[in-house]
């Protein structure tokens, strides 16, 4: 498909008309199943960029963090905004420095100049960043097509370890949270209706009761997620579900690139074979359940991201004073106009 031709087509003229993008944008590419290289007939046309914020952003009152045009699925970040994004490593965003050539349709030298300093932005916290949010994913999709077949232990293993996730990615996001420990595991049950239960050993002095309340409501959170999950919901097809639970496992697949190569891979070229055949349904069985190969291949990698998140050389968390200076770098470009030429 030739994606250069559709963006000048009239659906994508807000490209060029709205006083935010335009000569602003330093980068847009493919996104979704097209940059992963998983598409399909069936699949839709996403793109993703960033623009520059106006002076007036950077020094006046005016607020923008994003631009979304949901007729033509396409979404443009504000540069501060997805900055923020990207020291997370969130999923979303940072798979946009990791595009292959071809793939990116916009591409001014400030973009550029973002795409070789990419590596500030990797750090551990993509191991729950990815790993996190497709665990949890993952966890909720089998919850939401095997409920009444997953075994009560192995289901209670899936939810202690969204919760341990949420925990820790609560943790670090409360960085002043000293005031004591919490622990949980699980462990033989006394319930008749459980064989194995989350149990939780927590003691605190002093600690604020809003920071309690906090914490414990990230962890009901998640198994409330499981509780009010009844049987499936039949809106999502067989196809939807395998697509989810495909993305689902790139997610791992990109979390492991990331912290045992230091690299950002957004197109799956070695892994295709397994992702399409995970697309297809090969896994599901006639019941609509999966198979306990995707069970295996589910645990293999939570396995390989455990271990590649204590062998990882990348740092614990992003350089700030390089980001910043870079950040400066840019918004300086920003306000004096400066855009740079395209590619």
């Amino acid at each position: 498909m030739d994606f250069v031709k559709l963006l000048d087509s009239n659906d994508y003229q807000f490209l060029r008309t709205n006083p935010r993008l335009g000569n602003r944008i330093i980068l847009m590419g493919i996104g979704g199943s097209y940059a992963y290289g998983t598409n399909n007939e069936n699949s839709d046309i996403d793109f993703r960029g960033i623009t520059l914020n106006l002076p007036s952003d950077l020094l006046g009152l005016t607020q923008f963090e994003q631009y979304e045009d949901e007729n033509t699925d396409t979404v443009i970040y504000a540069f501060n905004k997805i900055v923020k994004l990207l020291l997370e490593c969130n999923p979303n965003t940072i798979e946009l420095l990791g595009l292959d050539e071809d793939q990116y349709l916009i591409r001014t030298t400030l973009g550029q100049e973002l795409l070789n300093h990419k590596n500030l932005f990797l750090s551990k916290r993509a191991a729950k960043s990815f790993g996190g949010y497709a665990s949890a994913q993952l966890r909720r999709l089998q919850n939401a097509v095997a409920r009444d077949h997953m075994p009560q232990q192995e289901r209670e293993q899936h939810i202690y370890n969204s919760v341990k996730n949420a925990l820790e990615d609560f943790r670090r996001k409360n960085e002043m949270f000293d005031k004591g420990s919490i622990n949980i595991y699980i462990d033989e049950s006394d319930n008749p209706d459980y064989k194995t239960e989350i149990f939780v050993d927590a003691q605190y002095k002093h600690l604020p009761l809003r920071d309690y309340e906090n914490m414990l409501g990230t962890m009901n959170n998640v198994i409330r997620e499981y509780d009010k999950i009844g049987k499936r919901n039949k809106k999502k097809d067989d196809n939807h579900l395998n697509k989810h639970a495909m993305h689902l496992i790139r997610l791992f697949m990109m979390a492991i690139d990331i912290l045992e190569k230091n690299e950002i891979r957004t197109r799956r070229t070695d892994d295709l074979e397994l992702l399409k055949s995970i697309r297809r349904g090969d896994f599901q069985k006639e019941d609509k359940t999966f198979s306990q190969d995707f069970y295996d291949i589910l645990s293999e990698y939570e396995v390989r991201l455990e271990q590649a998140t204590k062998h990882t050389s990348l740092p614990d968390n992003p350089d700030m004073e390089r980001v910043e200076e870079f950040v400066e770098y840019v918004n300086r470009k920003a306000i004096e106009g400066d855009f740079g030429e395209r590619y």
